[in-house]
Order: structure tokens, then C-alpha cells, then sequence
């Protein structure tokens, strides 16, 4: 056998004779370049592996900083387990549960580990988390960071990975037993064992940037920002999400399912048709709700925004009819039909074009024909002509009567700019978003992206003829579109929605995975394709038969009532 192979250096595009069996870490020193930021992961033959990987067969070899999505990723889950660590061993009873993403970082808890027998209700037996503790956990952060402790993937008979954790997470074996491995890898740092779901960073020492803030009734993990590690991601206010974030875990405590352990127990134990039962009549209760809301305050236009497949469409449809019940008429116009024509449209950086920009909307004409329908003018309204690229006049039109509302959808919805000179009493603002509320495990939340990324690569495959590889490739430029046109606005929402369905990542395993398996191995895409069919094997599948045809995941998975 060769005592040498050869491996590619994207970074450096250059070819290197290297010695059979050298790690990452040395592989990085041996070429001596540097990245923006520290060097902290890799991409293996478009994998991500942390720098302790050795390559014994020719690879190709891409250096990762934090600026690089799968970079920063292993950044926060090793922070995540210096966080876990701190809390175990400065409060042994307690574990650390990382809840969901908010206000640019993430928000924790403390609970009492599974086998402590507490007799008081789940709310009174969770830990208050004062200052003072939050202060002792971010100090002892720091020590664990400044001794540099090695984090060790360490491999077993998934039998006794199974044995080494029950007594730490309820139903965590079946997580390990979803995956159907032999073996299952987890993480030793010193006398610390913990199981993430990808790499960690070699050792603590690489953790060079956090903070740790009381929020609300826990702590806010801060990180690094996306685009310059170098300074923490600015704190902001996101009150109204975290309070559907709160109703949301109320609910999954109620019907005890708060990880994807306990949801595939339920599904093992053919409960899953009652979660979906149950979370389609939650959906339509809020529904509901927001209707019997604008009915009260009566407003002339009523503006609904979300991000990329957060099921706008399928909400202003059902709003459509709760309106209808409230005695409401509602008339429905989608921003989209304002674009500009393509010649006109702007470009981003790059010199594609820039759909996501305000200013491809023609802002002028939009805010004449709104406040000529608030005036109670009849007017003709556009479509636009995606094919032409071109707004057309079909005889379309439109005059808002008494008993009549006016609901605009659209990405800009929620941007004051739209329409700047209009009372806010006449307006009433709905944000929609799919915001995960159930985790992998205490340690393992789930990126509030992907419910949303699956979904667009099921709808894009099944009815816009896209690939996964295509999805995914668009996908960068969509999140920054979102950065900065859809998020700054959300907390102007009087009002927010959530359309995550507790069980949807059971369904859309069945059609994701199959086409997720169809980006080839050997392009850049294929990177989040693997992480996402990896991520989809925690769940158990669940048949979609049950889902009734107003459900929003039918319009991704098909089946729907609804004409889109």
C-alpha cells in the first residue's frame, strides 16, 4: 500500500502528495494558508468533518471558518456542549435545555434530570435561573474554554450507547434505534458525555467568541455573527415570537411530546393520527382566532407576510373563510402582481437578479391603486405575466364595499414603506412563519430554516420541476433576501402565526428523501442534501393519509382543496 495519497485543496486549488493517514490539522498546517477567520472545520468530498479526520484515500479538501454555514454550525453545537458541560458540573441535578432559536441567538433552560422524582406540576418543577447562576455558568464557560479540554468522538454498539444515556433522556433510545445503525458515535470531553448530531470543533479552546444574558425566565446564548465571527450577533427584540414560541412548548408539553424520541414512542404507539388531529384543529382554532381579531378592530386592509414556504398562501385561503364566518368579505391581492417588469427589475451583487429587493416592486403604482380602493374607487387590478416578465390588465377589477376588507399578501407586507401615509388603524398585520417547536434532544435543536428549506424542495420538485440541487443552490440568495427584507419587520406583526405542524417532518421525510438522494455527491449542494437526509433519520415515518386537505403541508405534499 502507498505510503502517500493525493488530495485536492479547493481552497488553494493545488494538488498535494501527503502522507497516508495525516489529520485535517495537519494537513492544514502542512499548506500553511490562512482563511478570513480561524480555520475550525473542513469539507471532505463535500462533507463536513472536524479537523481530528484523517484521510487515508484521495479526497478533495475544503477549509471551513465560521463565516461558512457548516463552520458555524459546528461552532454553536461545540459551544452548545461547553454550555451543557458548564451547567453539569456546577449543577448536577439540572440539564440544560436548548429551546429554540431568538433574538439572533438561542434560548435555554434548566430542567430537573428525567429520573428526579418530583411530585409538582412540569412548570413548578423547573429551576428559576437567577443572575447569579447565569454568572457562574458563563465563568465556568470561560475556565472549560481557557483549559482547552479535547473533545473526543468516541464510537460503541449502539446497545451500549443506548445504556450510557438512559439515564439521562427519556426515550432517548429511541432516537439512537431510529437510526438503525450497529454503532453510534457521541463526544467525550474529560469526564462529559454528550451526543450531538454532526461534528464538534477539535477542542474547547477553538471557542473563541460568546456570551450568555438572562432572557426572560432562562438565558440567551449569544454567537458570533454569520458574517464577521469577530463580533457577537446584535441582541433584538423579538417579543411577540418568543411568546409563540412559549404557546407552542406549552402545547408539546401537554401532549408530552418535547423531543423526536418522544414523538416516534407516540408514533411506535399508533398515537401519531391523534398528533395530527390535534395540531390541524390547534391551526384552525388560531385561525380562527385572528379572524374573530380583525373582525373586532375592522380594518380596510389587512397585510400578511412570511418567509419563503411558510404557508402564506394556504393561511390568507383559510383566513379567507373564517373571515367569511365573521361575516366578513375578504378580496385578496398578492403584492407579487405589482413587480416590476423584468428589464426594470434590480440586480444584487452578483448581477442576478434581486426579486426579494423592495424595489422590485413598483412601489408607486401599488400605493395609487391602494389608496385609490381605500377612496372607494373601483380600479383595474394587475397580474403578472412570470412567463413575459411582464405586468398585464385582464379586466380584473375591484371596489371594496361596506362589508369588505382588502388582504394583501406578499414578502413586503410588513415593511412600513409600502404604504407610509396610511393610519394604522385601518391596517392590520399578520406575520407568518414556520417556527419548529419540537428538538432532536435537549442538546439538539432543530434550524428554524429547515422546516421551511424541505418543504420548498418537496414543492419546487413536485409542481415547479426544480431539482434538490437547484433548491439548494438558490437558497443562499433567498435567506439573505430574508435577512433583509422579511425579518427586520416581524415584530411589526400585530399578530403572529405559526404553521409548523408537530408531525410534518415525519411526512416530509417520505418525499424528501428520495429526492434529496438525487444531488449527485460531487457538487457543492450536496452538502446541505447530506445534512438533511441525515437530520430526516432521527424521525420515524408517519403516512400522510390522516392530513385532512386544508392542511398547509398540503400545499407542498399535495392533496390540497385549495387552488393555488
Amino acid at each position: 500500500m502507498d505510503a502517500t495519497i493525493t488530495i485536492y485543496c479547493k481552497n488553494t486549488h493545488t494538488y498535494h502528495e501527503v502522507p497516508r493517514g495525516i489529520s485535517l490539522i495537519e494537513l492544514k498546517d502542512l499548506l500553511h494558508f490562512q482563511l478570513p477567520y480561524p480555520i475550525i472545520a473542513a469539507h471532505v468530498n463535500y462533507k463536513v468533518e472536524n479537523l481530528t479526520f484523517r484521510l487515508y484515500k484521495p479526497k478533495d479538501i475544503e477549509f471551513l471558518d465560521a463565516s461558512s454555514p457548516s463552520g458555524m454550525r459546528a461552532y454553536v453545537r461545540t459551544l452548545g456542549m461547553v454550555l451543557a458541560c458548564a451547567v453539569n458540573e456546577l449543577y448536577p441535578q439540572m440539564d440544560l435545555r436548548v429551546e429554540h432559536p431568538i433574538s439572533k441567538g438561542y434560548y435555554c433552560t434548566l430542567q430537573w434530570h428525567q429520573d428526579k422524582d418530583v411530585e409538582v406540576g412540569e412548570e413548578e418543577a423547573a429551576p428559576q435561573m437567577t443572575r447569579e447562576m447565569i454568572s457562574a455558568i458563563k465563568q465556568r464557560m470561560l475556565q472549560i474554554i481557557a483549559e482547552d479540554r479535547p473533545i473526543i468522538e468516541e464510537e460503541k454498539q449502539t446497545k451500549e450507547v443506548i445504556r450510557l444515556f438512559a439515564s439521562r433522556y427519556n426515550n432517548e433510545s429511541s432516537i439512537f434505534e431510529a437510526l438503525g445503525n450497529p454503532y453510534c458515535r457521541y463526544f467525550r470531553m474529560g469526564d462529559y458525555v454528550d451526543y450531538y448530531t454532526n461534528v464538534l470543533l477539535p477542542s474547547s479552546g477553538y471557542l473563541t467568541l460568546f456570551d450568555v444574558v438572562s432572557y426572560q425566565d432562562g438565558l440567551l446564548l449569544r454567537i458570533p455573527n454569520r458574517n464577521n465571527p469577530t463580533v457577537l450577533e446584535d441582541a433584538v427584540s423579538q417579543d411577540k415570537m418568543f411568546s409563540i414560541f412559549r404557546e407552542y412548548n406549552r402545547w408539546n408539553k401537554l401532549l408530552r411530546i418535547n423531543n423526536v424520541s418522544d414523538f416516534n414512542v407516540a408514533c411506535k404507539q399508533n398515537k401519531s393520527f391523534g398528533l395530527i388531529k390535534l395540531a390541524e384543529a390547534l391551526h384552525e382554532k388560531k385561525i380562527a382566532q385572528i379572524a374573530d381579531a380583525i373582525a373586532e378592530k375592522r380594518p380596510k386592509i389587512v397585510f400578511i407576510s412570511g418567509p419563503s414556504s411558510s404557508g402564506k398562501t394556504t393561511f390568507s385561503k383559510r383566513l379567507q373563510i373564517q373571515l367569511l364566518v365573521d361575516g366578513i368579505r375578504p378580496e385578496v391581492l398578492s403584492m407579487d402582481d405589482y413587480f416590476v417588469n423584468r428589464v426594470d427589475t434590480p440586480k444584487d451583487e452578483n448581477g442576478e437578479w434581486d426579486f426579494e429587493n423592495v424595489k422590485a416592486v413598483d412601489l408607486p403604482f401599488f400605493r395609487q391603486q391602494m389608496h385609490d380602493i381605500l377612496d372607494g374607487k373601483e380600479v383595474e387590478l394587475p397580474t403578472y405575466d412570470f412567463s413575459k416578465g411582464e405586468r398585464v390588465f385582464e379586466g380584473r377589477k375591484l371596489k371594496l364595499q361596506k362589508d369588505s376588507v382588502l388582504v394583501i399578501e406578499g414578502l413586503h407586507a410588513l415593511n412600513p414603506c409600502i404604504l407610509p401615509d396610511v393610519d394604522k388603524d385601518l391596517t392590520f398585520k399578520i406575520y407568518v412563519s414556520a417556527l419548529t417547536t419540537i428538538n432532536i434532544d435537549n442538546h439538539n435543536w432543530i434550524p428554524t430554516t429547515d422546516i421551511r428549506l424541505l418543504r420548498r424542495i418537496v414543492r419546487d420538485y413536485r409542481y415547479r420541476g426544480f431539482s434538490a440541487r437547484e433548491t439548494i443552490a438558490r437558497c443562499p440568495s433567498v435567506v439573505r433576501g430574508e435577512q433583509k427584507w422579511v425579518y427586520p419587520f416581524q415584530e411589526e406583526a400585530d399578530v403572529m402565526f405559526n404553521s409548523a405542524l408537530i408531525f410534518e417532518f415525519a411526512v416530509l421525510k417520505r418525499h424528501a428523501e428520495p429526492i434529496l438522494s438525487e444531488v449527485p455527491k460531487f457538487c457543492e449542494e450536496y452538502t446541505e442534501a447530506h445534512r438533511l437526509i441525515k437530520f430526516l433519520q432521527y424521525f420515524i415515518p408517519v403516512p400522510e393519509k390522516e392530513i385532512p386537505p386544508t392542511s398547509l403541508l398540503r400545499e407542498f405534499v399535495g392533496g390540497s382543496s385549495f387552488r393555488y
